[in-house]
Order: structure tokens, then sequence, then C-alpha cells
């Protein structure tokens, strides 16, 4: 799926791309002007630096209080859209390798005979509705981190965590780096002494206790549960049949929901410790895991559990909490001020940790926020662009802790409170597309658009994620997921579907590459190549050997690299075992689907509709000198 050699024959690591820009020269200290700081190096600092250094031009620092990279992380499960976006990134298939995939979860409840042994009673598939073709995963946290440090390593700015300084406290005010940030050594021969930096934006991403927020006025609301938990990672020998399989497991002592770990031996129990009295002030924090070992046992009766080793053990109180806002611009001041500086992930919403989510959409935090501010900091996109990260993840944020709310009050539920022993297992089908990442669904706003010709194509739903399916390369006849070619390159996908005999894609085609009305001319700079901003793939309803390469249009023909080279990876017919049109009910008269750089359906429109998607991009792109690059 990779692409390269069009700048030049490759021998080494293809993935290593050649340093670019900011990559060049980048100074191993940090300096005193950065265009973006990331303060914490956690799942939405990572992927955000890992997108911000596919941008050369842009200056990318993430600082991070440790003296190294994470170690044993907290959070492991990994939903289907993660996956998605991991693809995006280019390391799908190696942590999917590594990781426990998750393709059933069984239930246990009291033996109606014998209420102090429990028993099976559901089995369920994990992706009952086949919502994705990626799997739900297993994985340490910091493995996750490890590649996202791989990627931002490997790209053309060279990012790389500085690590040893903390965040100590910011002010904004004007000039082209408004935002001062006074950061504290934690490590080497300067440990304990202050330095200033200079920024045009900030990302907090540090955390439940996040001093960024702090410093924005931001506050977050909520409630605790009064309900806590014990989490361990351990090494244990049991005789509990489904200790391979994830397990919710209730019984007359307690609930555990259990839940294997990568490596084939590892697992993890959330062992339920009941509510907390007024007044317990933490305590119930202190609780030893021989405690909560001994909770377990009493909970998996008859069966035992002898832990072997503890690889990690925490308890917490469950709370869900969301903070008003995520960035730094006052409700009264919106469309007139720029943000200047974002929170993301933890620092945004927190909740339990039993329906997997925390990790998950921190990382959309930080897909969402990375794109926008690249294409503002190139000059690409207006600054109002900025204005809608807050808006479309500060919804996504409070319908998770609505979620999660109702999974964490269920899952402390005693048995005999449930209408019956399938309850539970019923809501886990019931709600899997949630869980799983793809209820997400942003409104309309500068980029995305109304649903007027969402019948053109039912399957991509205007404001959710593109949802790959299979096609065939023309080119090379290969079967591809299309969706899987799409990399997190900071570039919008305009996807056109052929009407039938094909004249009114090549109509549309010859106003994209020569019109002056063309996002393609408008937004693209000049010497850029064709596709650098856009790009642009066609599929044809047509079997692969029925399409001649030599007539398709040349704007799906870009060419790339200094030697001007043809890319022939955007022209594509429908496979006949697996037609696309039919699978995601594209309209056979054609049309265009544009998906956003975070992989999100953006707008849905005729073929014969370029004034609109002319008039879509005007709204959320700057104009360039026209293009000058051959198609």
């Amino acid at each position: 799926m990779m692409q390269f050699h069009h700048h030049g024959y490759v021998s080494a690591d293809p993935k290593v791309r050649a340093a670019a820009g900011t990559g060049i020269d980048r100074p191993s200290e940090l300096p005193d002007e950065v265009d973006v700081l990331i303060v914490g190096s956690g799942p939405a600092g990572m992927v955000l630096a890992a997108q911000l250094a596919q941008f050369p031009d842009v200056t990318t620092r993430i600082i991070e209080r440790r003296d190294g990279r994470l170690v044993i992380g907290q959070a492991d499960g990994i939903q289907a859209r993660s996956v998605e976006t991991f693809q995006a990134f280019g390391f799908a298939e190696q942590i999917i390798a590594e990781a426990y995939r998750i393709t059933a979860m069984n239930f246990w409840t009291p033996d109606p005979a014998n209420p102090e042994n429990i028993i099976r009673t559901s089995r369920t598939v994990d992706d009952e509705h086949h919502i994705s073709e990626f799997p739900h995963l297993i994985v340490n946290q910091a493995r996750v981190l490890d590649y996202f440090a791989e990627v931002a390593a490997k790209s053309p700015t060279r990012t790389r965590p500085d690590y040893g300084l903390e965040f100590v406290g910011l002010t904004i005010g004007d000039g082209d780096y408004p935002v001062e940030v006074t950061l504290r050594h934690t490590a080497g021969e300067r440990e304990g002494t202050e330095r200033s930096v200079r920024a045009k934006y900030v990302v907090g991403c540090d955390g439940a206790r996040s001093l960024v927020r702090d410093c924005i006025g931001r506050t977050m609301s909520g409630n605790q549960a009064m309900h806590a938990w014990s989490v361990m990672d351990v090494l244990a020998v049991t005789d509990f049949p489904d200790i391979r399989t994830k397990c919710a497991i209730q019984s007359e002592h307690g609930s555990i929901l259990h839940i294997p770990r990568e490596g084939g031996y590892l697992f993890r129990m959330y062992v339920d410790l009941g509510d907390t009295p007024e007044g317990d002030h933490g305590a119930v924090r202190h609780t030893t895991v021989e405690t909560a070992i001994a909770k377990a046992n009493e909970i998996l009766h008859p069966y035992t559990l002898d832990v072997r080793n503890v690889a990690w053990y925490s308890v917490y109180e469950v709370g869900h909490r969301v903070t008003d806002k995520f960035d730094d611009v006052p409700t009264d001041r919106e469309g007139q001020q720029t943000p200047r500086v974002f929170i993301t992930g933890d620092a945004c919403h927190t909740h339990s940790a039993k329906a997997g989510q925390g990790m998950n959409v921190s990382m959309q935090d930080g897909f969402n926020l990375g794109w926008k501010l690249g294409a503002v900091l190139e000059g690409r996109s207006p600054e109002a662009l900025l204005a809608t990260y807050s808006a479309e993840r500060q919804v996504i944020a409070q319908n998770l802790i609505d979620f999660d709310k109702e999974w964490s009050t269920l899952m402390a539920k005693k048995p005999e409170e449930f209408d019956s022993p399938e309850a539970l297992s019923q809501f886990y089908v019931d709600t899997a597309e949630f869980p799983a990442g793809f209820m997400t669904q942003y409104e309309p706003s500068l980029v995305t658009g109304e649903a007027t010709h969402q019948g053109l194509a039912e399957g991509y739903p205007i404001g959710k994620r593109f949802k790959s399916a299979m096609a065939n390369r023309v080119a090379d006849t290969n079967p591809i997921h299309l969706g899987h070619h799409a990399r997190a390159d900071g570039r919008w996908r305009i996807y056109a579907f052929a009407d039938a005999d094909g004249s009114a894609l090549d109509t549309w085609a010859q106003w994209l590459a020569e019109s002056d009305e063309s996002p393609v001319v408008r937004h693209t700079k000049p010497g850029a190549d064709l596709d650098s901003v856009f790009d642009v793939k066609v599929v044809y309803q047509q079997d692969h050997t029925a399409i001649d390469i030599g007539q398709v249009p040349q704007v799906f023909l870009p060419r790339s690299g200094p030697f001007q080279l043809i890319d022939y990876e955007k022209v594509y017919a429908a496979d006949p075992t697996d037609d696309i049109f039919d699978a995601r009910g594209v309209d056979r008269g054609g049309c265009v689907v544009v998906v956003r750089p975070d992989q999100y359906v953006a707008h849905i429109l005729p073929l014969s509709a370029t004034d609109e998607l002319a008039e879509f991009f005007a709204q959320n792109m700057l104009v360039q000198a026209p293009a000058t690059a051959d198609v």
C-alpha cells in the first residue's frame, strides 16, 4: 500500500521519509519559538504530533515531564475506529500482529440452582453487525505511543518528544508567537530550573489534572458515582474456563470485567469494590492488591484465581466529567477571536475505564485538531477553521459521558436488579456501534456540508467516518479497500463515482483540472504536485477489464515528485463480486464524495454540482496562486 521511489530510488526503509522543511535542521534543544507546543505525550498528544509531523513547514515540539517513554500504560482497549486510524498512519498491520483480538464476549451470572456459584449465561459475537473490517484489539497503551512516536520520528519534520520538561504556566499576549509558556526541567543537570518558550498555539494533552486547562480558565463539571473498582494486570493460574475470553461476570459478591491481554498469558480484571461511603475521602484508593485478589476469588466462586505476578495495579472511583469548552476563546467571543490554546483527551473528559473509550476518544481529539492546525499554519485554511475543533469534539465528549454512565451503572448493578440474566449482554450487542467508535457524526460546519444530496450515497452518511469498501485498482488489477489507501497526510479525499457511460464524469474531471473555480486549481500552491492538497480518485461502475487507462481523464493520473512520474493508484473499478455501488448505496448516475483529512465524510454532491463543490471549499480553504503543475 505504500508509494515511494517518486523522488528517486529508495533502498532503505521506505517509511523514513526524506527530511523536509523544519526537519532538515531540527535542533536537539527546544527552541525559543515554535509554531505548536504540545504538552504531554499521551495518546492525544502523540497522535497530534504524528499528524503535524506530516506538515514540513510547521515547527512542532512535544514536551513530556517523564524522562523517557511510557513503560506501562493504564489504557489497553483499542476500538475498531482506532485501528482504522492506525491504518491511516501506516502501522495497523504491525499492531494487529502483536495485540490480543476480541472476537467474543461472554456473560456470567449466579446459578439459579445455587446462587453462590456463577455460570455462563450468554455468549456474544463482538462485532455481530459487521460495523468494521478492522478488529477490536487489546494492547498496552505504551506500545500505541511507541508506534505514533515512530511515525513522527520518520516523518519529514523528524519530530521526537522533548522528555524531562514539565508545564508550569502560560500567558497569552500579542505578536507572531502570542503564547508564552513557562517550563521546568524535571531531569538531568538542569533539574528544577525554568525556561520560557513562545508559541503560536499550545495544546494541553496533560491529563485529568491538566494545568493547561486551569491556565485558560476552563472547568470540568460532572459527578462522582461513589462506586470504586480495582484494576490489575496479572499472570495467574486458574480453573475459570473463559480466562482467554472477554467476560462480564456478575455474582452475589460483586462484578468483574475480565479482559485478556496481548501475549497469550496476561489478563486484566476490573474488580468491583462496591459503593464508597460518604466521607470516605479517597480511603478506598488504599485498598491493597491482596484484598482485590481475595474479592476476585469471591466473585469467581466456584472457580479460583492463583495470582503469580502483578504487572500493574490501581484503584479508582468512577467519575463522569466533561470540560465546558476545549479552547481558550470565551463563549461570548466565538467568531471574533482566534483560539490559541486547546485541550484534548483526559483534560476534556473523564469517565470509567470499562467501556474502553478513554484512549480511543482522546486519539480522535488529536486527529481532529492536528490536520486543522497544519492547514492553518501552512496557509491552506483560514484561522476560523480552528474554532471547529472545540465545537465538534465537545459534543462527542458529552455523548461519551452519557454512554459511559449507562454502561458503568449496569456493570455495577446486582444480578437481582436486572429484568433477565441476558439484559447486560443484550445492551452490549445493541450498543456495539458506539464503543467501536462509529457513532460520531459531525454537524454541518465549515468542514461538513448539509445532507441535501445524501440519497446519492446512502452508505456514506455525511458527518460520519468514511466506511471503506472493496474496489479493483485498474492499473494493476489489485483488489483494494478504498479507504485503506488514504493516509493521515493532511490531504482531503475526493472520490468521484462515475456515471454509467462516464460522460458526466468526464465533464466534471475536465472542470476540476482546468477551471479557475476548481478547488484543485484554486487551492493548490504554484509548483506543487497536483494532488498535494486534494487526493482525487475515480471509481468506475464497469469491471476493471473494461477500463482503458489511456482514456481516463488526466486529473486521475497526476504527476508526482521531481521527475513528474504518473501516479497510477487513483483509478478504480467496481468489483463484480462485491460491488461498491451496491455495498454503499451509491447512485448509478454518479456522485462526488468528499472526505476530510481525518476520514469523516464532509459532503456528497452530484457530478453536475461544480458550483456547490467550489463554494464548499471556498469557506474552509484559502485561495493560492493558480497551479502550474502539469496534469
